[in-house]
């Protein structure tokens, strides 16, 4: 109980980004809903199993892997410019990134299947993200079982996946976060400034 005392104020705060945070679209992705976001997806890995370890491409072409965060549990959402509840979500995940650290975190917004121009267009509107955002062409879906999103799993700092939600609400923040505060350091929330 004594670790969810410091997450608390978290839980409001996340609540309350996603009560009021909407993050703009291209305009372009706002029109278009694609019908299908990946590849046949395959089966999602079980809760206890290694994540998948490849997530997709950063913004200069470079892989990125789960396994580059090991010691520290990684947050992944898959998402797409064009899906609002995506939208509420992103926001949410940066107040948790600056509130817990990158010492003690690691979020990764992995964009699902979306042209490049859209992905770059949506980062450019949205500059205050504090994410690492990378884009997937699909591959990285079908090793998570991702077929629509938003989707979110959290990887413990061995890299077994441990938490895995699919769909958005703001009913799900204080569950994630509950979910969460294991993993994390005591203390590890930090105070708006520090």
């Amino acid at each position: 109980m004594g670790r969810l005392r410091p997450l608390a104020g978290l839980a409001l705060a996340l609540a309350c980004a996603g009560a009021f945070a909407q993050t703009p679209a291209p305009a372009a992705a706002q029109a278009a809903r694609p019908a299908s976001l990946a590849p046949a997806a395959s089966a999602a890995p079980a809760l206890g199993d290694p994540a998948p370890d490849f997530l997709g491409l950063d913004r200069r072409g470079r892989p990125v892997k789960v396994s580059d965060y090991r010691g520290k549990p990684v947050v992944i959402s898959f998402w797409a410019g064009w899906c609002a509840p995506c939208r509420r979500e992103l926001p949410m995940l940066s107040t948790l990134q600056r509130s817990v650290g990158r010492e003690h975190l690691q979020v990764i917004a992995v964009n699902l299947n979306e042209p490049r121009h859209d992905y770059e267009e949506f980062l450019r509107l949205n500059p205050g993200l504090d994410l690492d955002f990378i884009r997937d062409p699909g591959s990285a879906a079908r090793y998570y079982g991702v077929r629509t999103v938003p989707n979110l799993f959290v990887v413990d700092r061995d890299g077994k996946l441990v938490q895995a939600h699919r769909g958005y609400s703001p009913e799900k923040i204080e569950q994630f976060v509950r979910e969460l505060a294991p993993l994390l350091p005591p203390r590890a929330a930090r105070k708006p400034g520090e």
